[in-house]
Parts: C-alpha cells; sequence; structure tokens
C-alpha cells in the first residue's frame, strides 16, 4: 500500500515540473520556456525557466505570437484586428498572412485527439520504453487526419497556404503530444520498475 502511494506522489510531483512553466512561442515558431514576469504595452520581461535566478529577459510583443501559462491561459498577440476580419472570396491579404492566421487557429483549435499519445503510453508503460518508441515514432510520423484537425472554418481550409499552415503546426503539436506521451510513460514504467 505504501508503494502506490508513494508512486502517486511521485507522479504528482513528476506531472508539476513538467508541466510548471509559461511557453512563449514566437513569430519564428520557437517556444520557449520560461516564467513570465510583466507583460507591458510593448513587451515582455521574463527569466528563463531554467535559471529562474539568472538576468531577466525582453521581447517586444510585435515577436510575439502567444503566450500559453502554467495555468492553460493563453495570450494571443495578433497584429490582425479584429474589427476586420479575413474574407475569403475577396482576399487581399497576403500568402504570409494566411500562414500566420493558419499556425495561430490551428494552435487554439487543433486538440491533439486521437493523436496515438494513448496507445503510446499504454504499450510503454505494459511493455518497455524500448518497444514503445516504435508506436511513438509510428504515430508522430503521421498527419493528423481531416476529422481530427477541428479547423474552424471550411472556406479557409480551401486556401491552400493557410491550409498548409494549419496542417503542418497541428502535426507538430500531434508529434509533441505523442512523444510528451512517451516520456512520460517512460518515466512512469521506470518508477514501477524501480518500486516493485
Amino acid at each position: 500500500m505504501k508503494r502506490i502511494f508513494f508512486t502517486i506522489i511521485a507522479l504528482l510531483a513528476i506531472n508539476n515540473i513538467v508541466f510548471s512553466q509559461d511557453i512563449i512561442t514566437k513569430k519564428s515558431g520557437e517556444d520557449i520556456q520560461t516564467k513570465v514576469l510583466e507583460i507591458s504595452h510593448s513587451e515582455v520581461k521574463y527569466k528563463l525557466y531554467s535559471n529562474q535566478e539568472g538576468p531577466t529577459y525582453t521581447l517586444l510583443k510585435s515577436d510575439i505570437l502567444m503566450v500559453r501559462y502554467e495555468n492553460g491561459t493563453k495570450d494571443i498577440f495578433d497584429e490582425v484586428k479584429e474589427s476586420n476580419p479575413i474574407s475569403t472570396s475577396t482576399s487581399t491579404s497576403s500568402a504570409e498572412d494566411m500562414r500566420m492566421k493558419g499556425q495561430i487557429d490551428s494552435k487554439l483549435n487543433y486538440k491533439g485527439r486521437r493523436s496515438g499519445a494513448g496507445w503510446t503510453s499504454a504499450i510503454t508503460i505494459l511493455t518497455s520504453p524500448v518497444l514503445g518508441v516504435i508506436p511513438a515514432a509510428v504515430f508522430s510520423s503521421i498527419e493528423p487526419s481531416e476529422k481530427n484537425l477541428n479547423f474552424p472554418d471550411a472556406e479557409l481550409m480551401k486556401n491552400y497556404d493557410y491550409n498548409q499552415a494549419y496542417v503542418k503546426e497541428a502535426h507538430k503539436a500531434k508529434k509533441k503530444k505523442v512523444w510528451i506521451s512517451y516520456a512520460g510513460s517512460s518515466a512512469t514504467w521506470l518508477l514501477l520498475l524501480f518500486l516493485l
């Protein structure tokens, strides 16, 4: 009974360590694991999550796509004005604008359901991390199916640039979800092996 209790406590502690940081996504696509300190009118001040005693860094809001906080909330810094939505029938926006919108919409709408993360986790825990890498590699190499993309507007998906950016960003999120699942399951398997 004590082993089960300590296993649950250890898993909860690992979960808090893995998921308790803010993530700044730059417009270049780079993710930075941080602890956000302050958001002003034109910039964001933060410390690197891996070195919270280190220097304070500053990024301009114009270079940031989104900030995901440790509690799950998001701030999106989009320069597109909400009062002037993009019309697909009379689109005057450039291909780059459509790609940017596709990336943003994908991050907001694609949830990664049926990504294979559950199967990867189950196989890894029931067999071993050595065998668990096989489904992780297979599931992460397959693009999400169209029915799982959860795109907000069928008309926008007809735009080639928007579609490609949306699918690419969703595939990136799927890969991340599968490999995080594999890593967590491998840690759980090793912990169970150690405790039992």
